[in-house]
């Protein structure tokens, strides 16, 4: 009986070995084949870290994506919620204390925290030249497929949903829509402590100070500016005297903002102010449908455009199972999931109109995006590009030197 658990447990520890060898070939991913990805990734769980404050994504993740992958490719998915800051001290930490095998594999990340991670080596990659839905899907000319907040990518994040801001206001309220900046100043005088918006370095108020820069200094000197401090504010310089001008009609008066883009939600809902903005540009229909607003709110964007991005996925330098995580993304980049995302999170999507079969088309085409929104069409008509990353914090400091209480 010695000899019989002796051998058994010998088999069970050579099994053991075998198998945690054959899931840690990770340095062989870069020569497999797609169909070797897939069988590596089979039986696995991949986790994926993210912002977890939208019930909604939170949903959408945990049964349309997670589904999907388990029956497909007998995946588990696993989402966690947390904050990016708290994702990329996670890294760092295991970084330097030299783990080579950590929690994480897939994260939700774009901008300048991208910036940061790619530069200190808290990501693996390149990936998405293995991945056969971004041939399929995605227009790999794209500069933002190319490239994030001007970064290069190189191939270390998967696009997953496209963002654009936009403006709304009910217009049973104030009927008359600003459509450029100019505009926007008369509104805000004719509704005097009824327009603001989220205090720098909240993600909203940022991007909205970055439209207004667009507006009234353009755009195309920013994409290959210094990342210097005295070269930016000269360049910004106007924007900064509009929005000092904007101070006295603003609620407050400009001398304090809302401390965030929820904030500035829970105040619009409830008619304390006029106008709201928002990096979701479908997001007003999530809320008549809810009741949050009211069914005369309408989206709108300034005739010269406003800022659109990308979000991503990526995946941690250090992920057990990187198999799992390609095809967890090639999954989501499909256009079956991105038609989901597209109809249930009323999010842009990120594959190309004219890679999609008359089939897939017909069924993007055929999503009921709700009241009071602007259509895809008109939405992408008006996009402009983001900001390098590095810019994007100097301009933060710019507005709290030059506008909070000005």
């Amino acid at each position: 009986m010695k000899r019989i658990l002796a051998l058994l447990l010998a088999f069970v520890m050579v099994f053991g070995l075998t198998a945690c060898a054959a899931n840690q070939k990770e340095t062989d991913l870069s020569n497999a084949s797609w169909e070797e990805i897939v069988e590596a990734a089979k039986g696995t769980t991949v986790t994926f870290y993210g912002w977890g404050g939208d019930e909604n994504r939170n949903n959408w993740l945990n049964t349309t994506v997670a589904d999907y992958v388990k029956e497909n490719y007998d995946i588990t998915l696993e989402v966690v919620g947390m904050n990016i800051d708290e994702i990329l001290a996670k890294l760092s930490g295991e970084k330097q204390a030299g783990a080579t095998k950590g929690s994480i594999d897939m994260i939700w990340i774009n901008g300048e925290n991208f910036y940061s991670a790619k530069d200190n080596g808290l990501l693996w990659g390149p990936f998405t030249d293995k991945l056969p839905n971004m041939e399929k899907y995605i227009d790999l000319d794209d500069p933002e497929t190319l490239n994030d907040f001007c970064m290069p990518i190189d191939g270390y994040e998967a696009p997953y949903a496209k963002a654009q801001m936009v403006m709304y206001a009910d217009t049973a309220v104030t009927p008359d829509l600003p459509a450029s900046a100019e505009e926007l100043l008369a509104f805000c005088k004719a509704n005097p402590g009824k327009v603001t918006y989220p205090a720098l370095p909240d993600f909203t108020g940022s991007a909205f100070v970055r439209n207004i820069i667009y507006e009234i200094c353009g755009w195309e000197q920013f994409q290959t500016m210094e990342a210097d401090y005295d070269t930016v504010k000269a360049a910004v310089a106007p924007a900064m005297d509009y929005l000092r001008a904007l101070n006295p009609y603003l609620w407050n008066e400009g001398k304090t903002f809302p401390d965030s883009s929820t904030t500035v939600d829970a105040m619009f809902a409830d008619g304390e102010v006029v106008m709201n903005m928002s990096y979701g540009p479908f997001s007003v229909a999530s809320g008549i449908a809810d009741g949050t607003y009211t069914e005369t709110t309408q989206t709108f964007v300034f005739d010269k455009g406003t800022i659109g991005n990308t979000n991503y996925m990526a995946i941690g330098f250090n992920s057990p199972n990187k198999a799992g995580a390609m095809v967890v993304i090639n999954a989501i980049i499909s256009g079956e999931i991105q038609l989901t995302q597209y109809a249930q999170l009323r999010e842009l999507p990120v594959v190309a109109t004219e890679k999609l079969s008359a089939d897939e088309k017909a069924a993007f085409d055929a999503v009921d995006l709700g009241k009071g929104v602007l259509s895809q069409a008109e939405l992408l008509a008006h996009r402009l590009p983001e900001m390098p990353a590095s810019l994007v914090p100097i301009i933060e400091e710019i507005w709290l030197n030059e506008v909070v209480g000005k």
